[in-house]
C-alpha cells in the first residue's frame, strides 16, 4: 500500500489486538469486515497450509466486502498484531472519498491471484516433472 493509504489507518483508535496464534477469521466463515494491519504479521492459510504472510501496512479479508461468499482462507497472526476492522459501510466511504484506495485494493487482489496462480503452476510443474522422471 502507498504511504497515503497506510496513513488512513495508522492513527486509528479503533484497532483490535490479536495474540500470535489467535484466529482472526477462519476459512468458511461469513465475513463482514476486512482488516488493515497496523502492527505485526499475519499468516494466511488455505486448507491448513500457509500461502501468504501479510505485514503492517497491508490489508486482509478484503474479499468479504466484495462478495458475500464465505471466507476463502484462515488468518492467524504470526506475531502479536493490531488490526483495524473495516466494515462494508466504512469501505464504501473510503472508496468514495479516496478513489485510489479502491485501485490499491484491486491491485492487492490481482497480485494475490497472480501469486496463487504461480504457486499452483509451480506445483503442477513439479508433479509433471516427478511423473516424467519416473519413466
Amino acid at each position: 500500500m502507498t504511504t497515503a493509504t497506510k496513513n488512513l489507518f495508522s492513527n486509528s483508535q479503533d484497532f483490535v489486538s490479536f495474540s500470535a496464534g489467535q484466529v482472526i477469521f477462519q476459512e468458511g466463515d461469513l465475513g463482514k469486515v476486512m482488516y488493515a494491519i497496523i502492527e505485526g504479521e499475519v499468516n494466511v492459510l488455505v486448507a491448513g497450509k500457509v500461502i501468504d504472510t501479510v505485514k503492517a501496512g497491508d490489508i486482509l479479508g478484503e474479499m468479504a466486502l466484495i462478495d458475500t461468499s464465505p471466507r476463502s482462507a484462515t488468518a492467524i497472526p504470526k506475531t502479536d498484531c493490531k488490526v483495524v476492522p473495516i466494515s462494508r459501510r466504512h469501505f464504501t466511504f473510503l472508496i468514495q472519498h479516496t478513489p485510489n484506495f479502491a485501485l490499491e485494493v484491486m491491485q492487492i487482489m490481482a497480485n494475490r491471484l497472480r501469486n496463487m496462480n504461480a504457486q499452483l503452476e509451480s506445483r503442477e510443474t513439479r508433479k509433471i516433472l516427478k511423473n516424467y522422471n519416473s519413466y
